[in-house]
């Protein structure tokens, strides 16, 4: 009896957090940190915000007074390929067009990773960040 009860209540709650996982949403959506840099000693801090509208994908570079919103966010699935584009204003007040391509990583966690390439202005270099 006591099995029995225990096998019921396992597969009660079990049937009960496999609708909570699938409530996380786009893979896309959420909080990102990492860096972008030239060199592993030339690092910039970034953060970039996501999240899907039903439609696009929506978000900014470095949320803040200085944020550079993304006017392209996408991702193809077939390769988890993931492309990022944004205008905004660099630290002296001049235009400044980011663009990011890189490949989704650790598709199956929550604190999945993107990592590729960075080109912000005329610098260039590569970068990672991990959602939180």
């Amino acid at each position: 009896m006591h099995r029995r009860f225990f096998c019921i209540s396992v597969l009660t709650g079990l049937g009960l957090l496999i609708p909570l996982a699938a409530q996380e949403g786009h893979p896309m959506t959420g909080t990102w940190h990492g860096d972008w840099g030239s060199s592993p000693t030339q690092r910039t801090r970034i953060v970039l915000y996501m999240k899907w509208d039903s439609k696009n994908v929506t978000g900014m570079i470095n949320p803040g007074p200085r944020a550079i919103p993304l006017t392209t966010a996408t991702l193809d699935a077939s390769k988890w390929s993931v492309h990022l584009e944004g205008d905004g204003k660099d630290q002296a007040g001049n235009p400044v067009h980011v663009v990011a391509d890189g490949k989704m990583d650790n598709i199956g966690s929550y604190n999945r990773t993107i990592t590729g390439t960075w080109a912000q202005g005329s610098a260039k270099g590569d970068f990672k960040v991990t959602r939180d």
